[in-house]
């Protein structure tokens, strides 16, 4: 039972204020408690709220300490689990910003918009940005610099975070989380535009007929000054391709491009006549 307590009383998120006063005194113990008091800091600051230090400490449990703990009855638990479930909840409410953001968006496009935010290299730069690697549990055996700093652990490490708040706080408190620390670090219209520009797709059809470049005119505004929607229409050669309606004007403009490039191959009207 003592030598348990022992191992519980070594992680950082267990030791308290008590602890350090019956284990004495110490640098060494002083400054494992810092580290916990600046952990717990550090998380109630990204969570917004206080924290239930054992789901967050498996959170940022690293693999690598089951290892140091192989065959021991009371081996901590890694926070492969809790990257499971984090990574449900992140790609739930990530492709539900999307769905209600990008309303002329197809199937296609939302999944590939949400694999942009969500694979391991913008996982592992969002967890670099809210500085996990400095707070991980890494096992004694392993090369932890590298651990700390590894893409894949990093990853694993934000995934696993989200899945503890969704346990601790619900999934509002997950959906603040992510809009905060996920959804407010991108752009999400230059994210979408970057892969399917259909602006510059239109100049490029128009330029290549050698016709007028493409004209867009507002032809309808609705909705309160600060909620506005826009209503776009396109045409080329007085002949209108098609219309979209966003809250911005410039995206407005992308979906009529949209329409209008899926007019076009479909059906396209400049095409030059066959010679009789």
């Amino acid at each position: 039972m003592a030598h348990l307590w022992q191992r519980l009383m070594s992680l950082p998120f267990l030791r308290s204020e008590a602890s350090d006063d019956a284990a004495g005194s110490s640098d060494a113990s002083h400054s494992d408690l810092l580290l916990a008091t600046q952990t717990a800091t550090h998380l109630e600051r990204l969570t917004a709220r206080p924290c239930n230090r054992l789901i967050y400490r498996t959170a940022l449990t690293h693999r690598s300490v089951l290892h140091d703990h192989h065959g021991d009855a009371d081996r901590p638990e890694s926070n492969q689990r809790l990257e499971f479930l984090g990574d449900a909840v992140l790609d739930l409410l990530i492709s539900e910003h999307l769905f209600k953001q990008f309303p002329q968006s197809d199937e296609g496009h939302l999944s590939s918009n949400r694999a942009k935010i969500v694979n391991r290299k913008s996982l592992a730069a969002f967890a670099r940005e809210l500085q996990l690697g400095e707070h991980l549990f890494i096992g004694e055996s392993a090369d932890k610099q590298k651990i700390r700093d590894s893409e894949s652990a990093l990853a694993d490490a934000f995934e696993a975070l989200v899945g503890a708040i969704y346990l601790d706080q619900g999934l509002a408190g997950a959906e603040r989380f992510i809009m905060n620390h996920v959804i407010a670090k991108v752009d999400l219209r230059k994210l979408v535009e970057a892969e399917y520009n259909y602006k510059s797709r239109l100049i490029e059809y128009t330029q290549s007929r050698q016709l007028p470049p493409p004209l867009y005119t507002v032809i309808a505004e609705e909705g309160a000054e600060h909620e506005k929607h826009f209503t776009v229409e396109v045409s080329c050669n007085g002949l209108s391709l098609g219309r979209g309606t966003a809250p911005r004007k410039k995206d407005a403009e992308q979906l009529a491009a949209r329409e209008a490039m899926i007019l076009l191959d479909s059906a396209d009207p400049f095409k030059p006549s066959a010679e009789s």
